[in-house]
């Protein structure tokens, strides 16, 4: 290597600058989309320390005046907070619990098993993922309102076990990227399909598991339509009482109650996420060939 090939310290000084004014970019860029995302959930924080008063005035009043902290408190006391969020809570266990492990098996045969028609069923599969949810709505209320499962859990269990198109595809992916040797190994021990899937496959797959469920119990906690369609008032989630029983004698709705309700409604979801959030990246999937 000769003199005019060695690097010289104004070089790799300007090397460190560049690297040092890449990184100032890349902080300032995730610092701002993250007050983008936080911002409406600050927003909802601040509104819930707002009296009425000060949430209709105009112009807006950013912050408010005397923080109201006793609004969070008659949130949760004005109505049975605890008796909702354990409805919610079953429906979303029972539903991301369901939803996951049929959308596993079905995701298992798209993957593994050969048929006729399997990559026309797996198409017509991902297009339904393009239907609204009220298009389906009304024969959906129909069919269980005939069966007499309005007012029961029994409509999440079988949307539960019906798997969800999404997850389908995410376990599918996941299924086909696992190396054929496992599958292999396991026929020649005369170990079956079934076999396979229970005791090779799924364990193999657990940060799609993780993601899956997170994704299902976000799904059902945060659905209002299909409560307010098919449970009593009594036997309600959250979301729906959130949204129907802040309200006064005259019918209008209280928003600084609502908005303090809603912040409490959304923390176990963030609870949830970080919880599991290592699980949406962690793993291998040739972990079992180690």
């Amino acid at each position: 290597m000769t003199a005019t090939s060695l690097p010289t310290k104004s070089s790799a000084s300007a090397v460190r600058v560049r690297i040092r004014v890449k990184r100032l970019v890349l902080y300032t860029v995730l610092v701002a989309l993250t007050g983008l995302f936080l911002g409406p959930f600050g927003w909802l924080v601040i509104s819930g320390l707002k009296t009425p008063a000060e949430l209709a005035a105009s112009p807006v009043h950013w912050l408010p005046e005397h923080v109201q902290w006793h609004n969070f408190a008659d949130a949760f006391s004005l109505i049975d907070f605890l008796g909702y969020a354990r409805n919610s809570l079953v429906i979303a266990f029972l539903y991301a619990t369901l939803v996951t492990l049929s959308s596993a098996w079905v995701g298992f045969g798209f993957a593994r098993l050969n048929a006729p028609g399997k990559k026309t069923l797996f198409g017509i599969l991902i297009g339904s993922m393009m239907l609204p949810q009220l298009i389906t709505l009304l024969p959906t209320y129909l069919i269980f309102a005939k069966l007499g499962m309005v007012d029961t859990y029994w409509p999440w269990v079988f949307w539960g076990l019906s798997a969800a198109p999404y997850l389908v595809f995410l376990f599918r992916q996941f299924f086909a990227g696992l190396p054929r040797e496992l599958e292999e190994a396991a026929i020649v021990d005369g170990c079956g399909y079934a076999g396979i899937f229970w005791r090779i496959f799924l364990p193999q797959s657990w940060p799609v598991l993780t993601a899956s469920f997170v994704i299902a119990f976000t799904w059902s906690w945060g659905d209002y339509i299909a409560p307010q369609l098919l449970l009593s008032t009594d036997h309600t989630t959250l979301a729906v009482a959130v949204m129907t029983t802040y309200v006064t004698s005259a019918g209008t709705p209280v928003a600084n109650l609502q908005a303090a309700a809603s912040v409490m409604y959304v923390v176990p979801i963030l609870l949830i996420f970080l919880v599991a959030q290592r699980g949406f990246v962690a793993g291998m999937s040739t972990s079992g060939l180690k």
